[in-house]
């Protein structure tokens, strides 16, 4: 039961939702997770440190970069139902869908070229 809670905690936020709605679009780094969530470093890698440790997403190291994407559900079979069905929950939720479009413009190398 354990797991299943842990993963049902994990979605229980609406900043990881939208972390999840996402990463199915496309594999993202911290700065453009954290551009896009209009939230501080640190929170978004509190956020991205709970979808990881619910078996939701992973990441993979490149150079300086680490990317996030969503789980393939190897970890738990709760996460894996959940990333399945979540690609159709929420599509045509206002809010998500206003995400979903700036995500084209949201690019690490821009991001850093501002800082």
């Amino acid at each position: 039961m354990k797991e299943f809670i842990r993963v049902m905690k994990a979605l229980s936020d609406p900043a990881r939702v939208k972390i999840m709605k996402m990463l199915q679009h496309k594999t993202m780094c911290v700065c453009e997770i954290q551009t896009a969530l209009d939230k501080a470093q640190s929170t978004t890698s509190k956020h991205l440190k709970i979808l990881e440790d619910a078996g939701l997403i992973t990441y993979q190291k490149n150079g300086l970069w680490v990317n996030y994407q969503l789980a393939d559900g190897t970890q738990s079979p709760f996460a894996a139902t959940l990333v399945t069905h979540l690609q159709d929950w929420l599509e045509d939720d206002p809010e998500v869908q206003t995400m979903v479009q700036t995500l084209p413009a949201i690019d690490r190398n821009i991001i850093l070229n501002r800082n």
